[in-house]
């Protein structure tokens, strides 16, 4: 992740005040070397949060201004700080090592598809690997390593040889800058970054129903569906969330069933509404004031720190 790297959120942070040379950048970040300032303003500068301009007073000299995705990409970043501040063992500074370590474990077990099975219930490191052929033992063993020293899993105590990992709560709140950077990818890097798949969609709704909170009369099951696969036949993903008397009784990862009241729409129209942005694209059923009061709190749990 780009913010994981401290030099490239200065860079964009002393942008914001203003257009700077590289000779002023370098000044304002206590002159690093000019080659490692080249290589990061050459990075931001293809992937679009960063444009280089000649300045009209010296046509030979050029400058660098933040672009509108560079500033949402800071936004994304303070989604991202936030969280990283309400770690369970303590702040961890966005550019510190431990931020560092905690995004690339997040990171790699959202890639990995690990934190989509784990958010549906615990499971052995034996039993995952009989979910994700794909990886490795060793490559898992090392993930849910990497994952439990950031705080993102823990061992539930069981009894027999099987140990279960589960999801902690941190790891769920992470489902707010998850959310925040899946939306900037899809805006600003849409024909560089993979489609938002039916895992995606799935580990999303599974890690944030579980924290919603909602009035005391609530009840009854709602379907969140969002659409994975556009055309003629388009492709739902989602769950299947039970309330009552205000608490989840159940999320499953399944579309089918009965429901008094649903939600669906398009991906972005998802990731708008759950980062507090207007949004009307979402097509509501049913039971409107149920599935309103469920949108409206989802929204409420994916901004919220931990």
């Amino acid at each position: 992740m780009l913010l994981a790297a401290p030099l490239n959120v200065e860079i964009l942070c002393h942008l914001q005040e203003g257009a700077l040379s590289l000779q002023d950048l370098r000044n304002k970040l206590g002159l690093p070397p000019q080659s490692t300032m080249r290589l990061y303003l050459r990075q931001l500068t293809e992937i679009g949060v960063v444009v280089r301009r000649s300045r009209s007073e010296f046509p030979t000299s050029v400058e660098y201004e933040i672009t509108q995705a560079g500033q949402e990409l800071l936004e994304v970043g303070s989604a991202a700080e936030t969280w990283l501040q309400a770690s369970p063992t303590g702040s961890r500074e966005l550019g510190t090592g431990a931020a560092k370590s905690s995004i690339k474990a997040l990171v790699e077990g959202w890639s990995s598809h690990l934190i989509r099975v784990l958010a549906a219930r615990p499971l052995s490191l034996t039993e995952l690997d009989s979910l994700i052929p794909r990886i490795s033992y060793p490559s898992l063993e090392r993930r849910l390593t990497a994952m439990r020293e950031c705080d993102l899993v823990e061992v539930q105590q069981a009894a027999g040889r099987l140990r279960p990992y589960e999801v902690t709560h941190w790891l769920r709140r992470a489902v707010g800058p998850l959310t925040s950077a899946i939306a900037w990818e899809r805006t600003h890097a849409a024909d560089t970054t993979a489609k938002i798949g039916r895992f995606d969609v799935e580990a999303v709704f599974l890690l944030a129903v579980p924290l919603l909170r909602l009035a005391n009369d609530l009840n009854g099951r709602c379907r969140l569906a969002m659409e994975v696969h556009d055309g003629p036949a388009p492709v739902f993903a989602g769950v299947l969330v039970s309330f009552e008397d205000g608490e989840v009784t159940s999320c499953v990862a399944n579309l089918e069933g009965r429901a008094e009241a649903w939600a669906s729409g398009k991906p972005l129209s998802w990731l708008r509404q759950m980062n507090l942005a207007s949004n009307r694209d979402l097509e509501l059923g049913g039971d409107r004031a149920l599935a309103r009061s469920v949108l409206e709190a989802l929204s409420r749990t994916t901004n919220e720190p931990g």
